[in-house]
């Protein structure tokens, strides 16, 4: 790194709580971050959610237009940063799941304005982080976005998400465990720069997800639960904030949840996929893969390619492509992956196929 200079952006403020939504307007006036505002939400029940946060916000005097998406694609991204400049707009907000507040970020970014977040639904750790997963930039991968300002995490809505929704956010947390060590292994044969400390805050937030797993297992997750992954997913993105990249929380994991998607065409939630690359990556890593495999199961996370919808031969063409997905990145997948046979015989070995 020239320099040794690291630059760290992080979150302004983070609120978490129940019922909180009405103080959003409060938050962006005291934050200073502008009257004129764009919503970005989904086309579900986040739509509901953005017209009660825009209603919050033009009672108090603000200027709001809102744009609903349905994927987090380059096109929904050009759509709503037309709207921004159009509108001269300062602030975007994402409310929402994966796809509105990737589009709000990534838009944010492109615009620079100011983001802020308010996540719907706990599946993934883009809620505080500066990345987004954006379908059609060039690969099935993160690109630098926009930190958010401001997240506004209500745990009161967040627990109506549907629990698979949940469940994905707990198994892409688990996904830190053999992200770290991927990291540490680039450290150590490519010299890449680590942070300890933002490894350790990654791996802070997958051991909750373990200490907790008996919560997660109930039929009716408490309220308890969730607000517990909804700051272990803040603290996974706030890791990211602080690494100046996606390492301490993506490694090979999402490498295989990548290739998946390619393959097989988005079969599953992101962290469902990322539950199943974790549990091979740790056996390549040699380290805790029955454990983290055991987790899934308690929390009632697919464990193997059938409960991800795909088949045995599209696990096996992922694992040979996975390392392809970002050659940059130096991961236990080597830079020439793994054979067929190889493959065939990892996936055997921890049970992922028959």
């Amino acid at each position: 790194m020239a320099n040794n200079i690291h630059q760290i952006d992080l979150p302004k403020r983070v609120i978490v709580g129940s019922n909180i939504l009405q103080d959003v307007g409060i938050h962006i006036s005291e934050l200073g971050l502008g009257k004129r505002v764009v919503i970005v939400t989904g086309s579900g029940i986040t739509k509901s959610y953005g017209e009660e946060v825009k209603q919050v916000l033009v009672d108090r005097g603000f200027d709001v237009w809102t744009i609903n998406v349905d994927r987090a694609t380059m096109d929904e991204v050009e759509r709503v940063v037309g709207i921004v400049r159009e509108v001269r707009s300062e602030v975007i907000i994402g409310v929402g799941g994966g796809k509105a507040i990737d589009v709000a970020k990534y838009s944010s970014f492109l615009t620079s304005t100011s983001f802020v977040s308010i996540p719907t639904t706990p599946s993934h750790d883009g809620i505080a982080s500066p990345f987004a997963s954006i379908k059609d930039v060039s690969r099935p991968t993160s690109v630098r976005a926009s930190t958010p300002n401001l997240v506004i995490a209500d745990i009161e809505i967040i627990s109506r998400a549907p629990r698979r929704h949940i469940i994905s956010g707990c198994a892409d947390l688990l996904g830190k465990f053999s992200a770290v060590l991927d990291w540490r292994l680039a450290h150590r044969l490519k010299n890449e720069y680590y942070g300890d400390y933002a490894a350790s805050l990654a791996l802070l937030s997958a051991q909750h997800i373990v200490k907790y797993s008996e919560w997660f297992a109930m039929k009716n997750i408490p309220k308890e639960a969730v607000r517990v992954l909804v700051e272990a997913l803040i603290s996974s993105g706030i890791a990211m904030a602080i690494a100046g990249s996606t390492r301490p929380a993506s490694g090979s994991e999402h490498l295989i949840a990548h290739a998946i998607d390619v393959v097989a065409n988005y079969p599953a939630l992101h962290g469902e996929e990322v539950g199943i690359g974790s549990i091979i990556a740790l056996y390549l890593h040699g380290r805790n893969w029955k454990k983290i495999k055991n987790v899934l199961k308690t929390i009632g996370a697919p464990t193997t390619a059938k409960e991800i919808n795909i088949s045995r031969e599209q696990l096996i063409q992922a694992l040979t492509i996975a390392h392809k997905i970002r050659p940059e990145r130096y991961t236990i997948l080597g830079e020439n992956g793994m054979t067929i046979e190889a493959a065939e015989n990892v996936a055997r070995a921890t049970s992922v196929i028959d």
